[in-house]
């Protein structure tokens, strides 16, 4: 089954989940004096809607009509029911998922990027400076910008970088410069700390230029949620009752958000995040400020954090990969809204595996992970015998990862 929405069921407004919440979030504090941010201290980075985006108590902000524009190019993207897995599982819960793949970057990326470099252009700005890890989030800003007119500079994680070779191409067919991150440490794997603080130092020092985040921030958050709100539309368009789990993997929390944050206020939905093990953020880091890059140039943010000097195994295929979470999730998880749980990177390939020779589609190693905990919980609703409502985001396909499906299947991905 595929639920298609028209076009007039693109949303008009973004959700804002912030007057949601159980307790206001802290503010993020200048890396320097350890003071709170002003909007002028931002402003060096950001423009001023993205600021403002930032803090806003509205419970629903517009779209402006020339990122809809954009959007329409491939959304609403189709709500699917995953039948031949459920098939294969034997299971009779209901698997649906937001295909976000359709994008032209393949992942759920641009639903941020699109809205970023619109109000950077409608702000003056004439570049643009990004981290990425394994490559979605610069595929996403070199596609945007360069429909925007603007020029991107994208720093990649270096493992990344030497790993995945294709992921450079597609930004570099964007127009987009990849530099491999560290730039001054050659012999360094990298990690998204070290790749912010390269992006964040290169924008400082220019005038024409600012800073633009894939993850993490609020207003991040925000611009993914049309996600959440089209699915919510289409299962309601299927006949289908709201759904008693909501599953997205965690890096940063963007795609999670996106699909998660509209559920909010549906209490009886539970939400679940997935992240790796070899960087298991929510699951084994500390809840305290900390800075969002390595060298500490990037505000503190109140956010489960493993410690910004973090780096990554470099042996970890699967992406997600920074060292804290978003504000906003680390809120929800800390008050118990949101659950989280971390597999190692082979259950996630297995599960992979199991999509691709069901449903017939490769997912990013990103989206294993959300799959290996659909898995699961297809299988617990099979042993308690429950009809379970189960709706997870396929935040993008793997089809420029495939050298790490290459190592799986060969038996050289470790844990």
């Amino acid at each position: 089954m595929r639920r298609n929405l028209p076009e007039s069921g693109l949303p008009t407004t973004w959700f804002n989940v912030v007057p949601h919440l159980e307790s206001p979030l802290e503010p993020p504090l200048h890396p320097a004096t350890r003071q709170p941010l002003g909007p002028d201290d931002l402003a060096p980075l950001f423009p001023m809607a993205l600021i403002g985006q930032e803090v806003t108590q509205e419970p629903h902000v517009e779209i402006p009509g020339e990122v809809l524009d954009v959007l329409r190019l491939w959304r609403p993207t189709p709500l699917v029911r995953a039948t031949r897995l459920e098939d294969a599982l034997g299971t009779p819960a209901r698997i649906y998922y937001k295909d976000e793949s359709v994008s032209p970057p393949g992942s759920h990326k641009p639903n941020t990027a699109v809205p970023q470099a619109f109000y950077n252009k409608a702000e003056g700005i004439g570049r643009l400076t990004t981290e990425t890890g394994a490559g979605q989030w610069g595929s996403a800003l070199s596609f945007a910008s360069a429909l925007f007119g603007l020029e991107c500079k994208v720093y990649m994680v270096r493992a990344s970088y030497e790993q995945k070779p294709y992921r450079r191409v597609l930004m570099e067919t964007w127009g987009g410069n990849v530099v491999a991150s560290p730039v001054d440490d050659p012999d360094h794997p990298g990690s998204l700390g070290t790749a912010i603080s390269d992006a964040v130092r290169d924008a400082a020092g220019r005038a024409d230029t600012h800073y633009s985040l894939g993850s993490v921030l609020n207003h991040v958050l925000l611009h993914q949620t049309v996600i959440g709100q089209e699915a919510k539309t289409q299962l309601a368009l299927a006949g289908e009752r709201l759904p008693d789990v909501v599953i997205g993997c965690c890096g940063g929390g963007s795609n999670l958000g996106g699909i998660s944050l509209p559920f909010v206020p549906d209490a009886g939905v539970r939400l679940l995040a997935v992240e790796p093990i070899s960087c298991p953020t929510l699951t084994g880091g500390r809840f305290e400020y900390d800075f969002g890059d390595t060298a500490g140039l990037a505000p503190l943010l109140l956010m489960y954090t493993l410690g910004h000097d973090f780096v990554p195994p470099s042996i970890h295929a699967g992406g997600l990969r920074y060292h804290g979470d978003a504000p906003i999730i680390s809120a929800l998880v800390r008050s118990g809204r949101m659950e989280a749980i971390a597999y190692p990177q082979s259950k996630t390939f297995e599960a992979a595996l199991t999509w691709a020779r069901t449903q017939g589609t490769v997912p990013a190693p990103e989206t294993g992970h959300a799959i290996r905990a659909v898995i699961d919980e297809a299988l617990a609703a099979k042993e308690e015998g429950e009809e379970k409502v189960i709706l997870f985001n396929y935040s993008g396909h793997g089809l420029l990862d495939l050298s790490a499906y290459d190592a799986y299947l060969h038996g050289q991905l470790l844990d």
